[in-house]
């Protein structure tokens, strides 16, 4: 992945987290548009290594329930992960 491939796909996954994954809720709030930040690095990790589906949902259903405290909905959690596996065929498809 080039350079500028990169710097896309972390601004996508940032972009599908604080927009679709969105677990408690925030995405209709501006002054929060940082909040899931720290999780694109360790996700745009596992997409580069091309982990599955299931690996990535699991990550980001791992910091809902140990370090937000929530209940998971991994069904939703794949869903999100689709659309962040497009992203990243498209990105390196060009």
């Amino acid at each position: 992945m080039s350079t500028q491939e990169e710097k896309e796909m972390y601004r996508r996954v940032d972009e599908v987290l604080y927009y679709l994954w969105d677990p408690i809720g925030v995405s209709a709030v501006p002054s929060a548009r940082d909040e899931y930040r720290s999780y694109v690095p360790q996700v745009v990790t596992l997409l580069e290594d091309d982990a599955s589906a299931e690996r990535v949902a699991s990550y980001l259903n791992g910091v809902v329930t140990r370090r937000m405290g929530l209940t998971g909905n991994i069904e939703a959690t794949l869903r999100v992960v689709a659309v962040l596996l497009d992203w990243k065929a498209v990105l390196t498809a060009a």
